[in-house]
């Protein structure tokens, strides 16, 4: 189900920043999820809305899509996988396809006026692994990417890309419950130690006693982070 750029626009819902818009964020939902489901959520983790001062938030809808791990039912994925798996190959058409779409997001953030490095691409579970082939295959000239419960299959396509690449590279934020049974701890501490082989610099959060799901230690974790590497101007002034 392949998609050239343009013909497919993405749905989003959108959480507009208190102050200036100075900067953005593109937030994935893992699978079969929405962007409002995933905005959602997170309210309810953290009994708030994520907000703030002068960023904007972006939460896209994966369109439909057969998803073979569902026996090819229908599913908001971000991509196709042959398996739940770190051990097979990525399904690069669709990958490849959901790349194109999503540099769409990327490019209206820079026709609104928001420079490259103001801008942060991360999601959770399957979100966060669309995010690390959109970043660091594509837009090696944003701020940063996250990652949260996710991984990177042993031959993925995005340390190919790193190998190539010899310019510097943006910040992995990763995260990752001890106890999740779906996409166990280890695929995501062996995905941040290839990464951190490859130049990338990372540090890899163990969440103790955390399931596939979002906490609200990770969430304070990573809004602290967001606005490191994404200050506000009175921030910047003060630096």
């Amino acid at each position: 189900m392949a998609a050239a750029s343009g013909s497919i626009r993405v749905q989003r819902c959108m959480v507009s920043p208190a102050g200036r818009h100075s900067a953005s964020l593109i937030f994935l939902h893992g699978s079969g999820d929405s962007g409002q489901g995933l905005r959602t959520w997170i309210k309810q983790v953290l009994n708030q809305d994520l907000t703030f001062q002068h960023i904007k938030i972006i939460y896209p809808t994966a369109p439909p899509r057969p998803y073979t791990p569902m026996k090819g039912g229908i599913s908001n994925v971000w991509f196709d996988r042959f398996k739940i798996s770190n051990d097979c190959p990525e399904h690069l058409e669709s990958i490849n396809a959901m790349c194109k779409v999503l540099t769409d997001l990327i490019d209206d953030e820079v026709k609104s006026g928001i420079k490259k490095n103001r801008i942060l691409v991360g999601g959770f579970s399957m979100g966060g692994c669309m995010a690390m082939h959109l970043v660091y295959r594509n837009h090696q000239d944003v701020a940063g990417v996250f990652a949260l419960s996710s991984f990177l299959n042993k031959t993925s396509a995005v340390y190919q890309a790193l190998q190539e690449s010899d310019g510097v590279l943006p910040e992995l934020f990763q995260c990752h419950g001890t106890a999740d049974e779906l996409v166990p701890h280890s695929w995501g501490e062996e995905t941040n130690s290839v990464l951190k082989s490859l130049r990338v610099s990372t540090k890899f959060h163990s969440l103790p006693g955390v399931y596939h799901e979002l906490s609200k230690a990770e969430l304070e974790k990573l809004k602290s982070w967001i606005l490191q590497k994404l200050p506000g101007e009175m921030e910047k002034q003060n630096e």
